[in-house]
């Protein structure tokens, strides 16, 4: 009955994300199926929410040769359970009895699946016996079409072939330490030291290793780490980290002694930040200010600033694929207006020759490079290129203008980022 239950809960944490467009960290908040798991169950229900969500344009590729009609116009109930199912025997390879015998008994559980059994039965039976339809699908196949033919438009085929790619591996968890000794912190963590300055470990429950309750470290991204890196803060220079919640990229700016201003105009996001100012020992050192980072400004212009502006979070994918589900081509497009207003606001709150660092977690040129020609024709701001010695591992990741976009590249997993370094020129 604990693989039925499971099951049960993967479903309905997929459909919260699916039906409810929410995170799936969101989801697992929510959805009280999962909530009354415990142990291995609950290990395995999230491992197979993800894998669907990892593979699911591919999965509903496998999937649709066994349908007389298309998987959208099935119950959401039914359609969760189906994508379940085909994850656990494509993807987590999870043997063929207890795929079709596990997800059915999941289904008389859940009173809105319980007439679909019969119907759940005989697909899953053809799925446990051909994975000829998701084997053959392309990997980019992962994301919706409109998905897949933005990202091939706008980086070309092989690039969108490789993000696609690296979304249906496990995401490394990489650490930050808070006083930049890689080396002892791998250490202590029993983590292995890459590019130089951060951490890989593994497992799942970094609470739990040594250091945490300290503050001695953060989990952050390696690509995440190069704003702050490129921006190289120094003591007492006044810094501005603009949409700096969570704050990974905060506490960067704050171990280099410098005075930092992190502004965000959301509170919960504000709150979170402030959590990690705490555990890390930097709550006294930096100013949380809630605002509107286009609409605000400082007393006087700042030495440096580090724009992480809001964007469509496709770089992130490998993390969090429901994103590539529960956006749409409407919501990415929404997200260049923001990112020109907030980059044209900062040009005057940083000193003449001061130095500032525009990013997003997108690889795509209308949220980046088209963003920066823009503003760089129009204003006081010009680029400083960026030189292969300040990124090691990611010296094939400059391009010709001198920006950094981190796509895969084969010498460790990581985000797809885009990142531009300014100066202030009049």
């Amino acid at each position: 009955m604990s693989g039925a239950r499971a099951r049960l809960a993967a479903a309905q944490l997929l459909m919260t994300v699916m039906e409810e467009r929410r995170t799936l960290d969101e989801a697992l908040a929510l959805t009280e199926s999962f909530d009354r798991l415990n142990g291995p169950d609950r290990g395995f229900a999230r491992a197979m929410a993800s894998a669907a969500l990892r593979y699911l344009g591919r999965i509903d590729a496998g999937l649709a040769p066994f349908l007389d009609r298309p998987l959208d116009t099935a119950p959401p109930p039914s359609r969760a359970l189906l994508r379940i199912g085909a994850a656990q025997a494509w993807v987590l390879e999870t043997p063929d009895h207890a795929v079709v015998g596990e997800t059915v008994a999941s289904a008389k559980l859940w009173p809105r699946a319980q007439r679909a059994t019969g119907f759940l039965n005989a697909v899953l039976r053809k799925v446990v016996a051909d994975a000829s339809a998701f084997e053959a699908a392309t990997p980019e196949a992962v994301w919706p079409a409109w998905l897949q033919t933005a990202i091939a438009q706008s980086l070309g085929t092989e690039a969108c072939q490789q993000l696609a790619m690296a979304q249906t591996e496990q995401p490394e968890t990489y650490l930050t330490p808070k006083d930049g000794n890689a080396s002892q912190l791998a250490e202590q963590t029993d983590g292995q030291v890459v590019g130089g300055y951060s951490v890989s470990v593994s497992g799942s429950n970094v609470e739990s290793l040594p250091g945490y309750e300290d503050g001695m470290w953060w989990v952050q991204d390696i690509a995440a780490t190069l704003p702050a890196r490129l921006l190289a803060p120094q003591p007492d220079e006044t810094i501005l980290d603009i949409c700096a919640a969570p704050g990974g990229k905060t506490l960067q700016l704050a171990a280099a002694g410098a005075e930092v201003s992190a502004i965000d105009r959301s509170k919960p996001r504000l709150k979170r930040l402030k959590q990690n100012l705490w555990r890390t020992g930097f709550k006294s050192k930096v100013e949380v200010i809630q605002a509107d980072a286009a609409e605000w400004r400082p007393e006087a212009p700042v030495d440096k600033i580090l724009l992480d502006a809001p964007c469509s979070a496709l770089g992130t994918l490998r993390r969090h694929p429901e994103g590539a589900w529960i956006k749409s081509a409407e919501d990415v497009a929404r997200f260049p207006g923001i990112q020109e207003r907030l980059l044209r606001a900062t040009e005057q709150m940083l000193k003449l020759g001061g130095t500032m660092i525009y990013c997003v977690c997108s690889p795509l040129p209308h949220e980046g490079r088209d963003i920066v020609d823009r503003v760089v024709a129009e204003t006081g701001l010009s680029r400083i290129k960026i030189n292969p010695s300040e990124v090691p591992g990611f010296e094939d990741a400059i391009t010709a203008f001198g920006d950094l976009v981190t796509l895969p590249n084969g010498v460790f997993g990581h985000d797809a980022f885009y990142i531009s370094r300014l100066t202030r020129d009049s």
